[in-house]
């Protein structure tokens, strides 16, 4: 990553915040976590302080501990689309349960609605398989090979559509250039879709695809598929090894590294001092006990976090970060303290920005893979 290029910002929002007691906070609005409030303020807030990507988790299981029930991630980005100008919108959604061609219309429609700020988090599922009767379920391994399918056919999908097929000839009734749509005729061991999609292709040509590289199989899969990988490291020096052998191995799968943006994962409580940050994390730990974070996490004030930010910028370590507030209405506020100098920006959220998350992060809009020069 040049030293020149702004430090991508990231943020996940999940519920209420990643510490499962975040809840049983005054301040966590935990009675309006099912209401269109919530996101709405959270994500517009986050918006207008200049953050790049909105990671919205989702699972088909309830959560372990704390608050429990998921509103749908798709919905929850839908809902706030036209209301956000800015923030790339990632849902996370799962494909082992779920059709590519379903997917693939849901991503492409948040595209259109957001006009061209969509991605989309691959997400598999272990054992949820009992909630629906289908299969049983997989290993690590089939479910990543599965999910390596699914986004072949999505992709697939997404470009079933030529960009000019939709043609409006009012004079002689034609709407589509029926020889412009594709079919996919795709049969792999998981799913045999033959296409085409019912819906156009969408601004971006093909929405932003999000893999977390969390153990080997998924890794595999960031590599061969995704546009933005995720991370969790213990150190920034780990995270920087890390990224170089990600980017290697994106290499020898015969593709640009430089197309692709490593971000690592943070956990954070913000507060004015450091004395109150860690009190507030002491508090949530006496309500419910969590094991230490897995990756990089800071416990203080925005302007330390500045200096976090500065380092791995300026270091090359990762091409940006997810910020993981452990609770999130008490981190919104130091947003807009964030995004500006310690990310090689000028301004948190400026006018006039390029009008697709792809273009804005510097990515191509991909050629469609039917039209030939």
């Amino acid at each position: 990553m040049a030293k020149n290029t702004p430090l991508l910002l990231g943020l996940e929002l999940s519920g209420t915040g990643a510490h499962p007691a975040s809840w049983r906070r005054a301040d966590s609005r935990a009675e309006e976590l099912f209401s269109p409030d919530y996101w709405v303020d959270a994500l517009g807030a986050a918006d207008r302080a200049g953050i790049d990507l909105a990671f919205v988790p989702d699972s088909f299981a309830l959560q372990p501990v704390g608050a429990r029930g998921r509103l749908d991630a798709v919905a929850v980005t839908a809902r706030v689309a036209a209301l956000t100008r800015r923030i790339g919108l990632i849902p996370q959604a799962t494909v082992t349960h779920t059709e590519p061609f379903h997917l693939s219309k849901a991503i492409a429609s948040l595209d259109f609605a957001s006009a061209g700020r969509a991605g989309w988090e691959v997400g598999v599922s272990a054992a949820e398989a009992k909630l629906f009767g289908r299969k049983a379920e997989q290993d690590s391994h089939s479910r990543w090979f599965e999910a390596d399918e699914a986004i072949e056919v999505v992709t697939r999908l997404w470009d079933s559509w030529e960009d000019d097929a939709e043609i409006r000839d009012t004079a002689t009734g034609r709407f589509v250039d029926r020889e412009k749509l594709h079919y996919i005729d795709f049969t792999g061991d998981n799913f045999a879709v033959k296409g085409p999609s019912i819906t156009p292709r969408s601004p971006q040509g093909q929405p932003l695809v999000s893999v977390r590289a969390a153990e080997t199989h998924s890794a595999r899969t960031a590599v061969q598929r995704a546009d933005l990988i995720r991370i969790v490291a213990p150190d920034l020096t780990t995270a920087a090894a890390v990224r170089r052998e990600l980017r290697a191995a994106i290499t020898t799968a015969g593709r640009d590294p430089d197309q692709v943006r490593v971000l690592l994962d943070i956990d954070v409580h913000l507060a004015a001092t450091v004395d109150q940050a860690a009190a507030e994390v002491a508090q949530l730990e006496e309500w419910i006990a969590t094991e230490a974070p897995r990756t990089v996490f800071h416990i203080g004030t925005a302007d330390e976090l500045r200096g976090i930010l500065a380092q791995i910028h300026t270091g090359g370590v990762a091409d940006g970060v997810v910020l993981r507030p452990l609770a999130l209405t008490a981190v919104l506020p130091y947003l807009t303290e964030l995004a500006p100098a310690a990310t090689g920006r000028s301004e948190a959220a400026p006018e006039g920005s390029a009008p697709t998350l792809r273009e804005r992060l510097g990515l191509p809009r991909p050629a469609n893979r039917h039209v030939h020069a």
